[in-house]
């Protein structure tokens, strides 16, 4: 698959007359529970020609296509990605540091992913994964929970844990993440990953009175503690200066 993913990134290249600079693997194979039947769920991120940027058409600033088989790919235009970063955003935050890595101009992908630490703002990232548990966690039904899923309310639950406790971006892989937790909770977790890895993602398991607690109390405990914290804006500057450099060191 590693092979058919490269050589689909050098014909999506061609087809587009773009220049993929990092492209990565941004699912559960990359946050480190995957499950028999994962997708390769492949991000990149592009630069258009300079020419294209100096039209007064704007350039495509995504590429989507349908899922084949088993992989979907999905990729931004570099200035939307700086858009993004400059709110804050918690996507290109992960995918800059997926160890799964595809395809990369180091001496582009490297830096940006050093100032993204610039334009973290804890609120706004706390929110978003705080959002993404509980969405997940409300569709859940009584004392059962989609293995999938559980993952989908732990994970972003979390990151929002670290985003308060450490004041920075969290770590898109799981594993970093469990070191926020007592040994025994982490332990039963790990016990659920090593099922999962063998099990269909719709599976239905029981949810384990400790980590049940765990997620109410935790989707709590964090809604309280953030509201003092204070919104983070930021100005363009920086992230015009990496464009504008990223453009002309590709000419």
């Amino acid at each position: 698959m590693q092979n058919r993913i490269q050589e689909k990134l050098i014909e999506l290249e061609q087809q587009y007359n773009i220049n993929i600079i990092f492209a990565c693997e941004s699912g559960s194979r990359a946050w480190g529970f995957p499950s028999p039947n994962s997708d390769y769920d492949v991000r990149f991120i592009y630069v258009h020609p300079l020419d294209k940027y100096l039209s007064i058409d704007n350039p495509a600033s995504h590429l989507t296509f349908p899922i084949d088989d088993e992989l979907d790919l999905h990729g931004w235009d570099l200035k939307k990605t700086l858009q993004l970063i400059r709110k804050s955003n918690t996507t290109p935050f992960e995918w800059l540091q997926s160890p799964i890595i595809y395809q990369q101009n180091a001496a582009i992908a490297e830096p940006l992913w050093q100032l993204c630490a610039e334009f973290f703002n804890a609120r706004g990232n706390i929110f978003h994964y705080l959002g993404i548990a509980k969405s997940a966690w409300q569709s859940s039904e009584g004392q059962q929970i989609g293995v999938k899923k559980l993952f989908y309310v732990l994970r972003p639950l979390l990151c929002a844990k670290w985003c308060l406790e450490k004041q920075q971006i969290a770590p898109m892989a799981i594993a970093p993440l469990l070191t926020l937790l007592p040994d025994n909770l982490r332990n039963k977790i790990n016990k659920i990953i090593e099922q999962k890895a063998t099990m269909a993602e719709s599976q239905l398991i029981a949810i384990d009175p400790e980590i049940l607690l765990f997620i109410e109390q935790s989707m709590n405990d964090i809604l309280q503690q953030v509201a003092p914290i204070t919104e983070r804006h930021f100005k363009p500057a920086k992230l015009d200066q990496f464009f504008i450099k990223t453009l002309m060191d590709l000419q």
